[in-house]
Formats: structure tokens, C-alpha cells, sequence
């Protein structure tokens, strides 16, 4: 074989691999630096969606302060299909969007927020939809001509699948589309996403659904659905795979949806701490003044979308009480006292005990030697870290300081 006809079948084998995306293709890159912050139909409304829900939650985000306070994304979950047109195109189903998605997503960017939307990475999405299965590439031309910005991409009807394959198509696909879209991934964790998706999506989901709740599992089996601290509990030993435009997923945001306001505001911290994106789950056009001022909330906000965006680790146990500690960009560290308990318990926590360290970060403070100055996110009091820490935690309530300095030596 001549050296002229290797080089035309090496530029073949080239050219049919760029034309696929599989080897060279990226996620989008600039997105997600932070955490994720937005909004999803699933957790309050499940299929019962329509156009006007979505036009009027992106009415809501903005005239309630959300948008202001760093929310930008209005998600589309499942139930938004119809069928494939003679072409194979997805269409959105007729009657629950009779405009269009394209026409929603003008409305939506109108407001200055961006539109998301769903699919499945099998043949049929968790609600018996289309899925994307053979239509990567064809789906996402379509959602980047409608003006998508974010797609969340489950993982029903999925079983026979490759995770990484399956999820590395939908990237390689979004990326020819020509359009930047945010990728969420949502497999659940079954498969180990925290060990490859970092070059694959923005996101990916850790553990099974949350579930309604501070502290239970419901329906145990493939559909369980966990509360709050049991999907805190499974993060152990995941911080170190997540970053600045990767995030360990730890499913959307129950706020308003029904739990105490100690624990309402206890999930945000949670999630906050934890670096997790904000993707909130309550009907936003009638939630209640107190859930509006916990989502919020500037402090905490600020503590999820630091730019150093380094994960939170458990640093103390004293009893029903965990610390965690999350280094903040400047030299600067947040702190959450975490009661997980049923019953009221009383925080002494002398500083000078112990030396805080973060073999992550690189970072360290001993406390006998620096003195911080800290402010209460939630209750804007403050102090510094010359004297005990006392104070008293509700039942599933938090403490989440802010601690600045040092202010001397």
C-alpha cells in the first residue's frame, strides 16, 4: 500500500470520528463554574405541566427576588413530549404546549433566565416518553434550535446501557449542536458517576430521589426515594471528585414543600455546604413570605457559589451533633453545627480544642493562635472565636457561621 493511500485512509478514520464527536468533543465550557442555581417541575408537580406553569414560574422567579439572588434556570422535567414526527424530530406534546418550546424558551430568556429541559438516555423516559436512544444527535439539533440551555438526562429504560457511553453520546452530541447547554446527569449514582462524569457533565446525581422528609427512606427498593440526612450520608469520600464546573448532585431542592422551617432552612445549608447544585422543587408562584426569605437568603447563597468551590467534610461528632467545615475563597471558612436529632440540644464549642484542617484544600487554622470573627448566617449575630461558642439547636436545625479574619494574634 502506497504512503499516499495510508494517509487518505488515516484522514477517513479522522474525519468519520470528528464527524461522530467521540473523540474529541467537550462539554461546554464557562458553565457551572459555581454551583447550578434554578428551578424544576418535577418534585411539586410531576407530569401535571404545561406551558403556562412554566411561563408563570419564570414570572414568579423574577417578581419574588429569586432571580436577583443568583437563580437563573427554569427546568422542563418529564411529560413534555409527544411523539416523533415522519422525520424522527421530538415534538413537545399539543396540548400542554401548544406554542412550542421554542416560543417558551423566548419568553423565558425575556426575563433574563435561561429554559432547561429533560430526557432519558433510554428508549423511554421514567413517565413512558420518548427517550433519546438513537436520536442523541437528532435531539439535540432540536433543543438547540429551540434556544435550550440545560438538559437533565436520566437513566429509565436504561438497564442494558453502558453509563459512560451513553452519557459521553449525549455530550459529544450536545457539543456539535453548536450550542452551549448545561449537562446534568441523572443516573442515580448507580453506576459511579463521581469517577468518570467530570469530562462528561456539569452535574451528576449521587444517590436515588430525594424524598419529602429530613431523615427517612420511603418505598426501599429501585424507586427509594431518601430524606435530607440520608443523602448527606452517602456523600462520604465523594468531595474530592467534585469542582468548579463538576458538582456532586445531590437530587433538587425540597424547600416549601412541607417540612418545619428549622428543616427547610437546615436542607439549603446542607446543600450549600456541600457544594450541591440549587435547583429548587416548590410552586413558586404561592410559596409562603418565610420560604421565599430561606432561598434567599445572601449568606447562605454566597457559601454555595464561593468560587473556590471546595465540598464541606465532617470535621467533629459530638453526640447528635456534626460540624462540618467548608473552605471559603480569601482565606475565609464556613461552619455548620448539624443537630440530626429529634429533641433540642445545647452547643459548647471551645475553639482552641482543636485545629482545623483540610487536607483537600491545603488548608489549615489553629484557632490558639488566629482569631476569627464570625457572623450567624441565619440569625445575623456575631462574634469571634476568643471565646466558647454556645448555643442552643432546635430539633433538624443548624448553626452556619461565617468566619472571618484573622482578626489578631
Amino acid at each position: 500500500m502506497n504512503t499516499k493511500r495510508i494517509v487518505q485512509l488515516v484522514m477517513g478514520v479522522v474525519l468519520a470520528a470528528a464527524a461522530c464527536g467521540n473523540s474529541w468533543a467537550q462539554k461546554a465550557e464557562g458553565l457551572a463554574s459555581t454551583p447550578q442555581m434554578g428551578w424544576n417541575s418535577w418534585n411539586k408537580f410531576a407530569c401535571n405541566i404545561d406551558e403556562r406553569l412554566i411561563r408563570e414560574t419564570a414570572d414568579a422567579m423574577v417578581a419574588t427576588g429569586l432571580k436577583d439572588a443568583g437563580f437563573q434556570y427554569v427546568n422542563i422535567d418529564d411529560c413534555w413530549h409527544g411523539e416523533r414526527d415522519a422525520n424522527g424530530d421530538i415534538q413537545p406534546d399539543p396540548k400542554r404546549f401548544p406554542s412550542g418550546i421554542k416560543a417558551l424558551a423566548d419568553y423565558v430568556h425575556g426575563k433574563g433566565l435561561k429554559l432547561g429541559i429533560y430526557s432519558d438516555a433510554g428508549a423511554t423516559t421514567c413517565g413512558g416518553h420518548p427517550g433519546s436512544r438513537g436520536h442523541e444527535y437528532q435531539d439535540a439539533r432540536t433543543y438547540a434550535r429551540w434556544g435550550i440551555d440545560y438538559v437533565k438526562y436520566d437513566w429509565c429504560d436504561a438497564q442494558s446501557l453502558n453509563a459512560e457511553a451513553a452519557y459521553t453520546t449525549m455530550r459529544d452530541a450536545i457539543a456539535k449542536s453548536g450550542r452551549p447547554m448545561l449537562f446534568s446527569l441523572c443516573e442515580w449514582g448507580i453506576n459511579r458517576p463521581w469517577e468518570w462524569a467530570g469530562s462528561v457533565g456539569h452535574s451528576w446525581r449521587t444517590t436515588p430521589d430525594i424524598y419529602n422528609c429530613f431523615d427517612c427512606e420511603f418505598s426501599p427498593g429501585f424507586s427509594t426515594g431518601l430524606g435530607v440526612l440520608r443523602i448527606l450520608d452517602r456523600q462520604a469520600g465523594l468531595r474530592k471528585f467534585a469542582g468548579p464546573g463538576h458538582w456532586n448532585d445531590m437530587d433538587m431542592l425540597e424547600v416549601g414543600n412541607g417540612m418545619t422551617e428549622d428543616e427547610d432552612r437546615a436542607h439549603l445549608s446542607i446543600w450549600a455546604m456541600m457544594a450541591s447544585p440549587l435547583i429548587l422543587g416548590n410552586d413558586l408562584r404561592s410559596m409562603s413570605e418565610s420560604t421565599r426569605r430561606i432561598l434567599t437568603n445572601p449568606g447562605v447563597i454566597a457559601v454555595s457559589q464561593d468560587k473556590l468551590g471546595v465540598e464541606a467534610l465532617r470535621v467533629l461528632v459530638d453526640g447528635p451533633v456534626e460540624i462540618y467545615a467548608k473552605p471559603l475563597d480569601g482565606g475565609q471558612w464556613a461552619l455548620m453545627f448539624l443537630n440530626r436529632s429529634n429533641q433540642a440540644v445545647d452547643v459548647r464549642h471551645d475553639w482552641k480544642k482543636q485545629v482545623l484542617t483540610d487536607d483537600l484544600s491545603k488548608r489549615s487554622v489553629d484557632f490558639k493562635q488566629n482569631v476569627y470573627g464570625w457572623s450567624d448566617l441565619w440569625s445575623k449575630k456575631t462574634g469571634d472565636t476568643s471565646t466558647t461558642l454556645q448555643a442552643r439547636l432546635a430539633p433538624h436545625s443548624v448553626l452556619m457561621l461565617r468566619l472571618t479574619g484573622p482578626a489578631k494574634t
